[in-house]
Protein backbone atom coordinates (compact mmCIF):
# COMPACT_ATOMS: atom_id res chain seq x y z
CA UNK A 1 0.00 0.00 0.00
CA UNK A 2 1.35 3.28 -0.96
CA UNK A 3 0.95 5.42 1.77
CA UNK A 4 0.70 8.82 0.64
CA UNK A 5 3.52 11.13 1.35
CA UNK A 6 2.98 13.11 4.56
CA UNK A 7 2.65 16.42 5.02
CA UNK A 8 4.20 17.64 8.06
CA UNK A 9 1.78 19.03 10.49
CA UNK A 10 0.78 22.73 9.93
CA UNK A 11 1.44 24.77 13.68
CA UNK A 12 -0.64 27.60 14.53
CA UNK A 13 0.55 30.41 16.25
CA UNK A 14 -1.43 31.32 18.66
CA UNK A 15 -3.32 35.10 18.25
CA UNK A 16 -3.26 37.70 20.74
CA UNK A 17 -6.52 38.55 22.20
CA UNK A 18 -7.91 41.75 20.31
CA UNK A 19 -9.33 44.52 22.69
CA UNK A 20 -12.76 45.77 22.18
CA UNK A 21 -11.71 49.46 21.85
CA UNK A 22 -8.82 48.35 19.63
CA UNK A 23 -10.40 50.58 16.71
CA UNK A 24 -11.00 53.73 19.29
CA UNK A 25 -6.83 53.83 19.82
CA UNK A 26 -6.72 57.23 19.44
CA UNK A 27 -9.90 58.70 22.23
CA UNK A 28 -8.47 55.62 24.78
CA UNK A 29 -4.71 56.81 24.34
CA UNK A 30 -6.70 60.89 25.26
CA UNK A 31 -8.24 59.49 27.92
CA UNK A 32 -5.79 57.27 29.82
CA UNK A 33 -3.12 60.24 29.30
CA UNK A 34 -5.80 63.56 29.51
CA UNK A 35 -2.93 65.75 31.15
CA UNK A 36 -0.19 66.58 29.38
CA UNK A 37 3.10 65.33 30.95
CA UNK A 38 4.59 68.88 31.54
CA UNK A 39 1.54 69.72 33.15
CA UNK A 40 1.62 66.66 35.47
CA UNK A 41 5.03 67.36 36.26
CA UNK A 42 4.24 71.03 37.13
CA UNK A 43 1.63 69.85 39.80
CA UNK A 44 3.61 67.40 41.16
CA UNK A 45 6.61 69.71 41.26
CA UNK A 46 3.39 72.22 43.40
CA UNK A 47 2.08 69.48 45.38
CA UNK A 48 5.49 68.92 46.63
CA UNK A 49 6.61 72.74 47.09
CA UNK A 50 2.85 72.97 49.30
CA UNK A 51 2.51 76.12 47.12
CA UNK A 52 5.46 78.22 48.61
CA UNK A 53 7.03 75.88 50.98
CA UNK A 54 4.37 76.19 53.34
CA UNK A 55 1.86 74.13 54.87
CA UNK A 56 -2.04 74.69 54.18
CA UNK A 57 -2.57 74.60 57.99
CA UNK A 58 0.39 76.61 58.69
CA UNK A 59 -0.66 79.31 56.23
CA UNK A 60 -3.78 79.54 57.67
CA UNK A 61 -2.76 80.13 60.80
CA UNK A 62 -0.37 82.83 59.74
CA UNK A 63 -3.48 84.65 58.15
CA UNK A 64 -5.38 84.59 60.99
CA UNK A 65 -2.20 86.27 63.36
CA UNK A 66 -1.98 88.86 60.93
CA UNK A 67 -5.62 89.83 60.84
CA UNK A 68 -5.86 89.74 64.70
CA UNK A 69 -2.28 92.10 64.79
CA UNK A 70 -4.13 94.21 62.73
CA UNK A 71 -7.17 94.56 64.69
CA UNK A 72 -5.60 94.84 67.84
CA UNK A 73 -3.52 97.67 66.20
CA UNK A 74 -6.93 99.36 65.21
CA UNK A 75 -8.27 99.02 68.66
CA UNK A 76 -5.34 99.98 70.02
CA UNK A 77 -5.26 103.37 68.08
CA UNK A 78 -8.79 103.72 68.41
CA UNK A 79 -8.88 103.63 72.30
CA UNK A 80 -5.96 106.20 71.92
CA UNK A 81 -7.31 108.94 70.02
CA UNK A 82 -10.31 108.57 72.96
CA UNK A 83 -8.18 109.16 75.54
CA UNK A 84 -6.41 112.25 74.06
CA UNK A 85 -10.29 113.50 72.83
CA UNK A 86 -11.74 112.90 76.53
CA UNK A 87 -10.37 115.53 78.42
CA UNK A 88 -11.37 118.42 75.80
CA UNK A 89 -14.64 117.14 75.12
CA UNK A 90 -15.39 116.99 79.25
CA UNK A 91 -13.51 119.89 79.44
CA UNK A 92 -16.50 121.49 76.57
CA UNK A 93 -19.16 120.14 78.35
CA UNK A 94 -18.07 121.67 81.53
CA UNK A 95 -18.08 125.40 79.97
CA UNK A 96 -21.68 124.45 77.95
CA UNK A 97 -22.55 123.33 81.70
CA UNK A 98 -20.98 126.27 83.37
CA UNK A 99 -22.65 128.84 80.33
CA UNK A 100 -26.20 127.52 81.35
CA UNK A 101 -25.72 127.60 84.71
CA UNK A 102 -25.10 131.60 84.13
CA UNK A 103 -27.94 132.08 81.41
CA UNK A 104 -30.00 130.44 83.56
CA UNK A 105 -29.42 132.64 87.29
CA UNK A 106 -29.14 135.72 84.91
CA UNK A 107 -32.79 134.88 83.41
CA UNK A 108 -34.10 134.26 86.98
CA UNK A 109 -33.02 137.55 87.55
CA UNK A 110 -34.35 139.17 85.10
CA UNK A 111 -38.02 137.26 86.11
CA UNK A 112 -37.14 138.72 89.45
CA UNK A 113 -37.22 142.44 88.42
CA UNK A 114 -39.90 142.11 86.23
CA UNK A 115 -42.20 140.66 88.85
CA UNK A 116 -41.02 143.54 90.90
CA UNK A 117 -41.72 146.09 88.60
CA UNK A 118 -45.41 144.61 87.98
CA UNK A 119 -46.08 144.79 91.40
CA UNK A 120 -44.86 148.98 91.94
CA UNK A 121 -46.60 149.42 88.59
CA UNK A 122 -49.89 147.32 90.15
CA UNK A 123 -49.21 149.50 93.62
CA UNK A 124 -49.29 152.85 91.45
CA UNK A 125 -52.18 151.81 89.92
CA UNK A 126 -54.24 151.05 93.00
CA UNK A 127 -52.93 154.65 94.56
CA UNK A 128 -54.42 156.38 91.49
CA UNK A 129 -57.78 154.51 91.47
CA UNK A 130 -58.23 155.96 95.55
CA UNK A 131 -56.76 159.07 94.61
CA UNK A 132 -59.08 159.71 91.58
CA UNK A 133 -62.64 161.92 91.91
CA UNK A 134 -65.33 159.18 93.51
CA UNK A 135 -63.82 156.43 95.97
CA UNK A 136 -66.56 154.27 95.53
CA UNK A 137 -66.87 154.29 91.84
CA UNK A 138 -62.69 154.01 91.70
CA UNK A 139 -62.83 151.18 94.33
CA UNK A 140 -65.93 149.34 91.84
CA UNK A 141 -63.66 150.03 88.51
CA UNK A 142 -60.33 148.43 90.36
CA UNK A 143 -62.40 145.43 91.69
CA UNK A 144 -63.85 144.95 87.88
CA UNK A 145 -60.54 145.50 86.40
CA UNK A 146 -58.64 143.30 88.42
CA UNK A 147 -55.96 145.84 89.76
CA UNK A 148 -56.75 145.18 93.49
CA UNK A 149 -57.08 142.25 95.70
CA UNK A 150 -60.28 141.71 96.76
CA UNK A 151 -61.73 139.50 99.32
CA UNK A 152 -65.23 138.30 100.44
CA UNK A 153 -68.07 135.31 100.41
CA UNK A 154 -68.71 133.53 97.06
CA UNK A 155 -67.52 129.95 95.72
CA UNK A 156 -64.65 127.49 95.68
CA UNK A 157 -64.73 124.90 92.36
CA UNK A 158 -62.14 122.39 92.28
CA UNK A 159 -61.66 120.75 88.65
CA UNK A 160 -59.63 118.05 88.05
CA UNK A 161 -58.25 115.36 85.74
CA UNK A 162 -59.90 111.54 85.60
CA UNK A 163 -57.96 109.43 88.07
CA UNK A 164 -57.32 107.12 84.89
CA UNK A 165 -57.03 110.19 81.99
CA UNK A 166 -54.99 109.34 78.34
CA UNK A 167 -54.04 111.30 75.86
CA UNK A 168 -55.40 110.61 72.82
CA UNK A 169 -53.73 109.31 70.01
CA UNK A 170 -53.26 111.92 68.11
CA UNK A 171 -52.42 114.54 70.88
CA UNK A 172 -55.00 116.71 70.84
CA UNK A 173 -57.83 115.21 73.32
CA UNK A 174 -61.20 115.57 73.07
CA UNK A 175 -61.91 116.89 69.33
CA UNK A 176 -65.14 118.07 68.32
CA UNK A 177 -65.74 114.88 66.38
CA UNK A 178 -65.61 112.24 69.41
CA UNK A 179 -63.72 113.28 72.81
CA UNK A 180 -60.74 111.19 71.59
CA UNK A 181 -59.28 111.84 75.30
CA UNK A 182 -62.24 111.23 77.87
CA UNK A 183 -60.17 112.15 80.86
CA UNK A 184 -58.50 115.30 80.80
CA UNK A 185 -59.32 118.71 81.66
CA UNK A 186 -58.93 120.94 78.53
CA UNK A 187 -58.30 124.92 77.84
CA UNK A 188 -62.23 124.73 76.25
CA UNK A 189 -63.18 123.55 79.57
CA UNK A 190 -62.17 126.10 82.13
CA UNK A 191 -62.91 128.71 79.35
CA UNK A 192 -66.40 127.49 79.90
CA UNK A 193 -66.22 127.21 83.60
CA UNK A 194 -65.15 130.57 83.56
CA UNK A 195 -67.75 132.42 81.99
CA UNK A 196 -70.63 130.25 83.31
CA UNK A 197 -69.15 131.65 86.71
CA UNK A 198 -69.25 135.55 85.39
CA UNK A 199 -72.50 135.03 83.70
CA UNK A 200 -73.91 133.73 86.86
CA UNK A 201 -72.94 137.18 88.61
CA UNK A 202 -68.92 136.62 90.07
CA UNK A 203 -67.34 139.73 90.70
CA UNK A 204 -64.04 138.45 90.45
CA UNK A 205 -62.34 135.25 89.28
CA UNK A 206 -59.10 133.18 90.36
CA UNK A 207 -57.34 130.15 88.94
CA UNK A 208 -55.05 128.60 91.18
CA UNK A 209 -54.26 132.33 92.64
CA UNK A 210 -54.08 134.06 89.52
CA UNK A 211 -56.38 136.43 88.80
CA UNK A 212 -58.55 136.90 85.91
CA UNK A 213 -59.74 140.10 83.98
CA UNK A 214 -61.83 141.54 81.22
CA UNK A 215 -58.52 140.38 79.13
CA UNK A 216 -57.30 137.58 80.47
CA UNK A 217 -56.63 133.96 77.87
CA UNK A 218 -57.48 130.98 78.66
CA UNK A 219 -55.34 128.84 75.97
CA UNK A 220 -53.47 125.03 75.55
CA UNK A 221 -49.98 124.05 74.61
CA UNK A 222 -49.66 120.36 74.26
CA UNK A 223 -51.14 119.34 77.08
CA UNK A 224 -51.08 122.51 79.61
CA UNK A 225 -53.56 125.15 80.18
CA UNK A 226 -52.28 128.40 79.86
CA UNK A 227 -53.47 131.22 81.53
CA UNK A 228 -52.08 134.82 80.55
CA UNK A 229 -49.25 132.40 78.97
CA UNK A 230 -48.27 131.29 82.85
CA UNK A 231 -49.02 127.64 82.86
CA UNK A 232 -50.99 125.69 85.17
CA UNK A 233 -50.94 122.10 86.79
CA UNK A 234 -54.35 120.25 87.65
CA UNK A 235 -56.22 120.07 90.50
CA UNK A 236 -57.28 123.29 89.13
CA UNK A 237 -58.97 125.33 91.62
CA UNK A 238 -61.53 128.31 90.85
CA UNK A 239 -62.40 131.47 93.14
CA UNK A 240 -65.24 133.14 92.24
CA UNK A 241 -66.46 136.00 94.63
CA UNK A 242 -69.93 136.95 94.68
CA UNK A 243 -73.14 136.24 96.31
CA UNK A 244 -72.13 132.14 97.59
CA UNK A 245 -75.44 130.29 97.31
CA UNK A 246 -76.94 132.00 94.44
CA UNK A 247 -73.68 132.04 92.43
CA UNK A 248 -73.70 128.21 92.99
CA UNK A 249 -77.02 127.44 92.12
CA UNK A 250 -77.17 129.97 89.17
CA UNK A 251 -74.18 128.34 87.97
CA UNK A 252 -74.73 124.61 88.78
CA UNK A 253 -78.33 125.21 86.73
CA UNK A 254 -76.74 127.24 83.74
CA UNK A 255 -75.93 125.61 80.39
CA UNK A 256 -71.95 126.00 81.58
CA UNK A 257 -72.34 123.60 85.01
CA UNK A 258 -74.34 121.22 83.12
CA UNK A 259 -71.14 120.81 80.81
CA UNK A 260 -68.84 120.16 83.40
CA UNK A 261 -71.91 117.64 84.93
CA UNK A 262 -71.68 115.78 82.05
CA UNK A 263 -67.82 115.91 81.76
CA UNK A 264 -68.59 114.25 84.91
CA UNK A 265 -71.06 111.35 84.75
CA UNK A 266 -69.72 110.49 81.09
CA UNK A 267 -65.62 111.07 81.58
CA UNK A 268 -64.86 110.89 84.76
CA UNK A 269 -64.01 114.96 85.37
CA UNK A 270 -63.61 115.00 88.98
CA UNK A 271 -65.04 118.40 89.82
CA UNK A 272 -66.17 119.54 93.51
CA UNK A 273 -67.74 123.10 94.14
CA UNK A 274 -68.89 124.32 97.17
CA UNK A 275 -70.00 127.95 98.95
CA UNK A 276 -67.47 129.61 101.16
CA UNK A 277 -67.57 132.88 103.48
CA UNK A 278 -64.57 134.66 102.94
CA UNK A 279 -62.12 133.96 99.87
CA UNK A 280 -59.21 136.30 98.57
CA UNK A 281 -58.47 136.86 95.37
CA UNK A 282 -55.05 138.62 94.73
CA UNK A 283 -54.56 141.79 91.94
CA UNK A 284 -53.79 140.79 88.12
CA UNK A 285 -49.88 141.68 87.56
CA UNK A 286 -49.59 144.89 84.72
CA UNK A 287 -53.29 146.14 84.88
CA UNK A 288 -53.77 148.93 83.03
CA UNK A 289 -57.17 151.04 84.26
CA UNK A 290 -58.74 153.31 81.36
CA UNK A 291 -61.81 155.31 81.58
CA UNK A 292 -63.90 156.79 79.22
CA UNK A 293 -65.91 159.86 79.32
CA UNK A 294 -68.62 161.52 77.19
CA UNK A 295 -67.67 163.97 74.41
CA UNK A 296 -69.80 167.14 75.23
CA UNK A 297 -68.04 169.29 72.72
CA UNK A 298 -70.34 171.04 70.24
CA UNK A 299 -70.17 171.90 66.53
CA UNK A 300 -67.93 169.08 65.51
CA UNK A 301 -68.62 167.15 62.54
Amino acid sequence: MCGMPQQPPIRSTPTRPTRPDASMSLLTNVMDHSLDDGYAEAAARKKAAGDGGLPKTLRARLGLAVGLVLAALVVTVGAAQARVAAPVVAKEREELIDRIDRETEAADKLEESVDQLRDDVSTRQREALKQSGGSGQADLVGILSGAVEVHGPGVKLVVNDAKEASTGGDGNPRETSGFSDTGRVRDRDMQRVVNGLWESGAEAVSINGQRLTALSAIRAAGDAILVDNKPLVPPYTVLAVGDGQRLSTRFQDSADGLYLHALQENYGIRTAISVEDDLRLPAAPSVIVRTAEPRTEKGTS
